[in-house]
C-alpha cells in the first residue's frame, strides 16, 4: 500500500443596498454606547481599553472598521505599557495597514511586545529573524525566539522551533525533539502543532510509523481549524493509507482545504470533479476550482 507523501504546515434587485444600510446602522447603534465608553476611557488614559477599541476598530467588530484609527490606538496602547498592542501594532507595521509598511519598526515593536510578555511578539520577531526581513537573517537567533516563546506558553513558538529542528535550519537536525515540539504544541492546542506531529508519525520520522495517529492528529488539527490537516486527512481518505477509502470523506475534506485558499486542496477536488470520483462528475465546477487553485499558485492547475 502506497503511502502519500505528507507536508507541513493554510437580495432582490434593488432593495439590498437599502438591507445593506439597515444592517450597518443596527451594528453601528448596537455598539456605539460601548465603543464611546472605551474611547472616553482610552482618552483618559486607560491603556487596556484603547488595546479594545483598537482590536475592534481593526476588525469593524460593531464600529465602523477603520484601521488607520486602530492603529493609533494600538500605538496608545503600547506607550500604556500593553504588550498586545506592542505586537498588534507590529503587525500592521509589518503588512502596512493603516500605517506605513516599515519592517525594522515592526522588528522593535516586535521585540518591545516579546520584553513586556506577549510571546506572539516573540514568535513574530524569530519570523523576522528567520526571513530576514527588518533585520540579518539570522537562525540561530530566530530559534532562539521561538525557543523563549515556547517557554512562555506560545504554543505557535513550540511548532516554529519544532520545523526548525526538523529540517536542520540553524541548529544541528534533531528529529526526536522536534515530535517532542508539535507534541507539547498540539496540546496546547495548536492546530498546525498537531499537523506537523501527524506528519512525523505517517512518514516515520522521529517516532514509530502509525498511520492511524497520524490520522487522529490530522483530525485534530482540522477540528482545530488546521487546513493542512484537513489536507492530509483527506489524502489518506483518497487513497486509504491508515483509514478505509472514503472518497466521499476525502471530497469533503478537501473541500474544508479549499475554502482555507489551500492551494493543492483545490487542485485534489477539482480533479475529483472533473474524473467524477467520489462526486458526481462535473467539468465546469472542476473548471471553476482549477482557475481558483491556479490563482492560489498550484501551477499543475493552470493548465487544467
Amino acid at each position: 500500500m502506497s503511502v502519500p507523501n505528507f507536508r507541513l504546515a493554510a437580495a432582490l434587485a434593488g432593495k439590498l443596498p437599502l438591507l445593506v444600510v439597515a444592517v450597518s446602522v443596527s451594528a453601528c447603534i448596537g455598539g456605539g454606547s460601548e465603543a464611546k465608553r472605551l474611547r472616553l476611557s482610552c482618552e483618559d488614559g486607560n491603556a487596556a481599553d484603547c488595546l479594545e477599541l483598537g482590536v475592534r476598530l481593526e476588525a469593524g467588530d460593531r464600529v465602523l472598521q477603520d484601521p488607520i484609527h486602530a492603529a493609533s490606538r494600538f500605538q496608545q496602547a503600547c506607550d500604556g505599557g500593553v504588550a498586545e498592542g506592542c505586537y498588534r501594532l507590529a503587525r500592521m507595521h509589518g503588512d502596512g495597514r493603516g500605517v506605513d509598511g516599515d519592517s525594522m519598526l515592526a522588528v522593535s515593536l516586535f521585540q518591545q511586545a516579546c520584553d513586556g510578555g506577549e510571546m506572539q511578539g516573540c514568535a513574530s520577531l524569530g519570523d523576522m529573524y528567520q526571513d530576514g526581513e527588518g533585520v540579518p537573517q539570522d537562525s540561530a537567533r530566530a530559534a532562539g525566539m521561538f525557543q523563549q516563546a515556547c517557554d512562555g506558553g506560545g504554543m505557535p513558538g513550540c511548532t516554529k522551533l519544532g520545523v526548525i529542528y526538523q529540517l536542520g535550519g540553524g541548529i544541528d537536525q534533531d528529529v526526536v525533539r522536534a515530535a517532542s515540539l508539535f507534541q507539547q504544541a498540539c496540546d496546547g492546542e495548536h492546530a498546525e502543532g498537531c499537523s506537523n506531529l501527524g506528519v512525523l508519525y505517517a512518514n516515520g520520522e522521529g517516532v514509530a510509523q502509525d498511520l492511524s495517529r497520524a490520522a487522529g492528529l490530522y483530525e485534530q488539527a482540522c477540528d482545530g481549524d488546521g487546513i493542512v490537516g484537513c489536507f492530509n486527512l483527506g489524502a489518506m481518505y483518497a487513497t486509504g493509507a491508515g483509514v478505509t477509502q472514503d472518497f466521499e470523506q476525502a471530497t469533503s475534506l478537501y473541500d474544508q482545504a479549499c475554502d482555507g485558499n489551500h492551494a493543492e486542496g483545490c487542485f485534489r477536488i477539482a480533479e475529483m470533479y472533473a474524473t467524477g470520483t467520489g462526486v458526481p462528475r462535473d467539468l465546469s465546477r472542476a473548471a471553476r476550482i482549477f482557475r481558483r487553485a491556479c490563482r492560489l499558485g498550484y501551477e499543475e492547475a493552470c493548465a487544467r
